[in-house]
């Protein structure tokens, strides 16, 4: 039987200490066990692999439990589905799972699990290239199983279904389908893809945290903008929402017209050195739907659920994308008056999407310096001369803060001038 040892022992694709992990499983194994899925298919491909599920055609959760008895490490367990985590440490863990089979008992349905054999195992996955699996006990150690042919697929650059009914049993396949073949290059199968049409219909019985689960995943990979753009072709956007139209994916930031995702990183870390932070998923999500207005992006909230907080990001970014106009001809204080109404993120978003030369420089020296930018003199300093609290300080603690962005004021001692100035007017 074919061995894919000699794979797995390149370190350029599988640590070594990884592998080490796998050769324990495979010598303490008193049932057939095997790695699956991904793994095995991003190992063919030549690609750096370390997260791994194992599947046993025994008690996982027993095996698991025994493992980290020899081993030391912690397991969690859900005995309901028969899976495990083992813990070896805070940052490595190992998923195991009793190889099961999975029965659909109506369109779009969540399954129905039942503990299996390997071979029913392997025929409750979505596609032919992610059915293979490697065994790991005793002899068998890097023997490769290929019940489906998904070898032959992995070659080919194809991502097939292994039947007729699998997006209509989970159509969450759909969206996967698109991702794998946009992550390798690979092609949906002709067949496969004539499947999706009939399918297309049960997208919107899927729930909130289904649907965006799928998007998030594709938004966590380098080809985001190309799996959207695909997504649209397959009108797989406009039906998870109306506000996703084809229009709309057509001048959406994805689609590289307004800033080259090969640079996206360098984008990131730019604006996490000026102080602008926030997870990589969330910045793509507001790169792309921030165009939409703030009517759409609220009716596409109830359908995919957005955190609190990136629903905030994008109502704002919406607003400020629709009035950055505004900032043309105002002078820096005036900017910044304008711009602190705005979440940092938005603006920082913002900036990156805006092509008037003037409007951009504004905004990228608003992120750069003007936000940074206040009065020396603070309301300890206004209470020390008597200023009785409430609006008085802020409205000279502002005048104070606008001299110093507009030029005015260029030195401690011309602040405290303005400062006389302003409390003889004030008291």
């Amino acid at each position: 039987m074919e061995s894919l040892l000699h794979l797995m022992e390149d370190e350029k694709i599988l640590r070594a200490e990884r592998l080490d992990v796998l050769r324990r499983v495979g010598q303490s194994a008193k049932n057939p066990a095997y790695v699956v899925g991904g793994f095995v298919r991003d190992l063919l491909l030549r690609k750096p692999v370390s997260d791994f599920d194992i599947v046993s055609e025994g008690d996982a959760i027993a095996f698991a439990r025994s493992l980290a008895k020899q081993y030391g490490g912690q397991v969690t367990a859900h005995a309901n589905f028969g899976t495990a985590k083992w813990f070896l440490n805070e940052n490595s863990f190992v998923d195991f799972i009793t190889a099961r089979s999975e029965i659909y008992t109506h369109n779009a349905a969540l399954p129905t699990v039942k503990f299996a054999s390997l071979s029913e195992d392997i025929l409750r996955r979505d596609f032919t290239i992610n059915t293979l699996a490697i065994r790991l006990d005793g002899n068998h150690f890097g023997e490769v199983r290929d019940d489906i042919n998904g070898q032959a697929d992995i070659k080919k650059g194809i991502v097939r279904v292994l039947h007729s009914n699998s997006f209509l049993d989970d159509p969450t396949r759909i969206y996967r389908a698109v991702r794998y073949e946009q992550r390798y290059g690979f092609k949906i199968d002709v067949e496969t893809a004539e499947l999706i049409p009939e399918a297309i219909r049960l997208i919107e019985k899927l729930s909130a945290q289904r649907i965006r689960h799928e998007l998030d995943l594709i938004l966590d990979e380098p080809n985001a903008h190309l799996m959207i753009a695909r997504l649209a072709d397959l009108n797989l956007l406009k039906s998870i929402h109306p506000a996703l139209s084809n229009e709309f994916a057509s001048i959406s930031i994805l689609n590289q017209k307004i800033i080259n995702f090969a640079d996206l990183q360098i984008a990131i870390d730019n604006l996490n050195d000026i102080g602008v932070s926030m997870p990589r998923r969330d910045f793509l999500w507001l790169l792309w739907l921030m165009p939409l207005s703030a009517d759409s992006l609220k009716s596409l909230n109830t359908r995919l659920s957005f955190t609190a907080n990136l629903m905030k990001l994008l109502l704002s970014g919406s607003e400020l994308l629709k009035k950055a106009n505004q900032l043309s001809g105002l002078s820096p204080s005036k900017c910044v008056q304008f711009l602190d109404t705005f979440h940092l993120e938005s603006v920082a978003i913002v900036y990156l999407l805006n092509q008037d030369a003037q409007i951009k420089n504004k905004l990228y020296t608003y992120l750069h310096s003007w936000r940074h930018i206040k009065a020396n003199i603070t309301g300890v300093d206004l209470k020390a001369r008597g200023v009785p609290a409430g609006p008085k300080y802020n409205e000279i603690l502002w005048k104070i803060r606008a001299a110093w962005l507009d030029g005015i004021v260029n030195d401690k001692t011309q602040e405290a001038n303005l400062l006389m100035e302003l409390l003889e007017i004030k008291l």
